[in-house]
């Protein structure tokens, strides 16, 4: 997909706020600091869209990126950072889990992890999470260009088999530095978008 016009629509934290369009959503998800903003400037050919910040947690929204009236990239608060509150966690854990379960508009979900390391426990329990809600799941490993290339079957494998992914889930190895895995990873969102609406 060729994007020209991007626009932040909304920062939602509950469904009455939720866009109405109907376009197909795109989920991304990951721990803080994995490189989900990265990721979203890559595929949306801008430097600084979805910002980047220097402090972890930050994204405390959900927020919809409406790409040319067609498709909403929705990204969701990274996980994992422990100067957040047990109580903000738990405020972003409910959120999450009724976008997750209840927006029908949802088509699969993008999760992020680190592919120089094995995926952590908090990354393996939002694959179990994403799995009981029967969602599309395209794991991206980020940061692949500090991998050596004869290395990243290797950084690949320790992903499918630490996640417990399914045969359906799908793994692509993805640097923002060099563009690697962007055109792969454009060509799963290309393909879920067009499934049906979730019942």
């Amino acid at each position: 997909m060729k994007v020209n016009n991007v626009d932040l629509t909304i920062s939602a934290v509950r469904p009455e706020q939720y866009p109405e369009q109907g376009y197909p959503e795109i989920a991304l998800s990951g721990r803080s600091n994995v490189g989900k903003s990265s990721l979203i400037n890559t595929l949306i050919n801008r430097r600084n869209y979805a910002r980047t910040s220097s402090q972890p947690g930050k994204t405390q929204t959900l927020n919809f990126y409406n790409l040319e009236d067609e498709l909403y990239f929705v990204d969701v608060p990274g996980y994992g950072y422990a100067k957040v509150s047990q109580k903000e966690r738990e405020k972003w854990a409910r959120m999450l889990e009724t976008y997750f379960e209840q927006r029908a508009a949802l088509r699969g979900v993008v999760s992020l992890v680190d592919a120089r390391h094995e995926p952590t426990v908090l990354d393996q329990q939002m694959i179990e999470f994403l799995h009981y809600y029967n969602l599309p799941i395209l794991v991206v490993g980020t940061k692949v260009d500090k991998i050596a290339k004869n290395k990243r079957n290797r950084a690949e494998s320790i992903i499918r088999k630490t996640l417990n992914l399914n045969k359906e889930d799908k793994v692509i190895l993805f640097s923002a530095v060099d563009k690697t895995g962007r055109e792969e990873i454009w060509n799963w969102i290309d393909q879920v978008k067009t499934f049906p609406e979730r019942k």
